[in-house]
């Protein structure tokens, strides 16, 4: 099927700024592209006409613009699960004071759909649309362990074990073996392997047939809880985990 060049380049645009770069010039955007700068002008132009970029009145620099906001909350209002989980959210972040989040996969990445701070919160990095990779995060574990076979193959082939950390996994028989023990215990821990002195666990949430279809986490800081607390807020987290599965309808799937 034939790419439409102009749309190809637009959207890569829209895919060059992130947390690191939320604003770009003109010229470095041409240069990222590969792109002469007239041609990047009209690229960014029209993205501005659509509002999907703006241009800072005090920098020159481009950003990207509100309609892209109004999609992404369009977007949420029909992702049922985040309706139907917030009560179960704002629960866990009340009863283990941490940072709760709700996760749905996305190819080789996880992203944040939802999230609650509780009262004793000081993880802040995270974000609703914010991705965070598979091999080094408990989300990305989850959602990783409990697929079928066939996919998980399809998932690891090629897959890039960016070193986040000095405990991040970069082997893929590590990973795999990581995720067989997640099926064992029914949850997942990234133990300082994504962000140094952050430590999470996470837990799926299976729909009406089974299938898993999220996960949901809290995050901590090693120095604040430690094991003995942590091991409490497991439990915590997997009844959360499987409130929420109920509600999908997993309570009436016959075994």
């Amino acid at each position: 099927m034939p790419i439409i060049q102009s749309l190809d380049r637009a959207l890569r645009i829209l895919d060059l700024f992130d947390e690191q770069e939320s604003e770009l010039k003109i010229t470095e955007i041409s240069r990222k592209m590969e792109l002469h700068k007239s041609t990047v002008h009209s690229l960014l132009k029209t993205l501005q006409e659509h509002r999907y970029m703006e241009q800072n009145p005090e920098t020159g620099k481009y950003r990207l613009g509100m309609k892209l906001l109004e999609r992404g909350n369009l977007l949420l209002q029909h992702l049922d699960i985040r309706t139907l989980a917030r009560t179960e959210l704002l629960m866990l972040a009340s009863a283990t004071g941490q940072t709760a989040h709700l996760v749905i996969q996305e190819g080789r990445e996880g992203v944040y759909i939802d999230k609650v701070e509780g009262p004793r919160a000081v993880i802040r990095y995270s974000r609703i649309g914010r991705r965070i990779p598979l091999h080094c995060s408990s989300v990305g574990k989850v959602l990783a362990a409990f697929l079928p076979q066939a996919e998980r193959d399809h998932l690891l082939q090629g897959y890039d074990f960016t070193v986040h950390t000095p405990r991040t996994i970069t082997d893929k028989m590590m990973f795999i073996k990581e995720l067989e023990q997640v099926k064992v215990d029914g949850y997942a821990i990234d133990n300082q392997e994504n962000e140094p002195g952050v430590r999470c666990v996470a837990v799926p949430i299976r729909n009406h047939t089974g299938q898993v279809i999220a996960a949901v986490s809290i995050s901590t800081l090693v120095s604040n809880v430690d094991d003995n607390e942590l091991e409490a807020f497991i439990s915590v987290l997997k009844s959360t985990g499987e409130s929420i599965s109920n509600q999908l309808g997993f309570g009436m799937v016959k075994v």
